[in-house]
């Protein structure tokens, strides 16, 4: 089965990851087929100083806007 790296800016809480991991690894076995036991789900935080898009890191942008 596959193993799935999910890259995404630091700062997710582990119930966050927690919760995602679960999700994909629902949708993969689901799609795919197999076991869930199968299934790794590997998460790598980036700083925002680590990550440029279009050129430009995306610590230099404004700040996110908090959710809700």
């Amino acid at each position: 089965m596959p193993t799935i790296r999910v890259e995404l800016f630091a700062g997710r809480t582990v119930e966050q990851k927690r919760a995602l991991a679960q999700a994909l690894t629902e949708a993969t076995v689901k799609t795919l087929g197999g076991s869930p036991d199968g299934v790794d789900v590997v998460f790598c935080d980036v700083e925002r100083h680590d990550w440029a898009t279009g050129g430009q890191l995306w610590s230099d942008k404004a700040p996110p806007k908090p959710a809700g």
